[in-house]
């Protein structure tokens, strides 16, 4: 298939567009590259903003994947009026174009952020999603906005990806298996703010198996899917860390925990996604630190800025605007 993966330049596009390409499939990437090109040459790419693709530039492809838009809650928090934007109305408006464009099938890169607190519940698809932060908003917004363009001839899927880490070409140290590393690699420590939250992870290897698998699915399939290997507390993703680590490379990693309050609490269950798609991921956490372990030569310094997606962003939009007053007279 000939298939357009916007934003696709990123974390996730670095591994998924080869893998693509691996299957045989035609893939062109469009991305603004605010962070950089993680891609290898063969992969062809458009540095573009994709609010400038209409259906004639979509016209031919069998498939869109996004996985453009702002990737975290510090880049949401820090501008959500670009978070709401960028993680909004920019699939739906891709998703409509691909539409009238002929394309078969819009995937969007969805988050089980969506869920916001779930009061140690399993949530499947059908849970209710309470996030009240920009960020997981944002990307409910994005996902009914394509949903709701699904008809025949039309299929519409929305991966709603667990925490994704693990080695990527286009490497960030800003996700909590990554983080972990670079902390217990450069000073010895894990801090852990509240060890009893719960949190869905995924290596980025098998999240794009996910959309490998959305890609290739039968024609009729639509809807929501949770991606996940599994859910853990963080307290006991820093111990799997560190006693990966310590296998790997004979270092002892103190683990510090903070105590603090955190209003994001969820884990998911992906028997949905394993049933429809046929998805099951294979790698755990220790998996994520060996491909870590791996690289590690490769990353220089773990805190350059371009491992860090909101210190980019805030490089890249610097100047938001001053607060507008309605009140008369100020």
């Amino acid at each position: 298939m000939k298939i357009l993966v916007a934003g696709g330049a990123g974390y996730v596009g670095s591994v998924l567009a080869p893998l693509l390409m691996e299957r045989g499939h035609e893939v062109l990437v469009a991305d603004q590259c605010w962070f950089g090109n993680g891609l290898p040459a063969s992969v062809p790419v458009v540095e573009t903003d994709l609010f400038a693709l209409d259906d004639a530039a979509l016209a031919g492809f069998d498939r869109v994947v996004f996985l453009a838009g702002l990737s975290n809650d510090p880049m949401a928090e820090y501008d959500p009026a670009m978070n709401f934007i960028q993680n909004g109305a920019l699939p739906a408006y891709l998703a409509f174009r691909a539409k009238q464009a002929g394309v078969g099938r819009f995937i969007y890169g969805s988050s089980c952020s969506v869920y916001g607190y779930t009061l140690d519940k399993l949530y499947n698809e059908d849970a209710p999603v309470t996030c009240p932060y920009p960020y997981g908003i944002s990307k409910l917004q994005g996902e009914r906005g394509v949903l709701q363009m699904g008809e025949d001839g039309f299929s519409v899927i929305a991966l709603r990806q667990g925490t994704v880490n693990g080695h990527s070409p286009r490497m960030r140290f800003d996700l909590i298996v990554n983080t972990m590393c670079k902390s217990a690699r450069t000073t010895g420590r894990i801090t852990v703010n509240n060890p009893a939250i719960w949190r869905p992870l995924i290596d980025v290897r098998d999240t794009s198996e996910a959309f490998l698998r959305a890609v290739e699915a039968d024609p009729g399939v639509s809807g929501v899917f949770n991606v996940a290997k599994d859910n853990y507390t963080v307290g006991q993703v820093a111990e799997r860390v560190a006693e990966a680590l310590k296998r790997l490379t004979g270092q002892s990693t103190e683990i510090e925990v903070l105590h603090r309050h955190d209003l994001r609490n969820y884990k998911v269950d992906c028997a949905q996604a394993r049933a429809v798609l046929g998805f099951s991921p294979q790698r755990d956490i220790e998996e994520m630190v060996l491909s870590l372990h791996e690289h590690w030569d490769e990353y220089g310094d773990p805190e350059e800025e371009r491992y860090h997606n909101i210190r980019v962003f805030k490089r890249l939009h610097p100047g938001l605007s001053a607060p507008v007053s309605l009140l008369p007279g100020t």
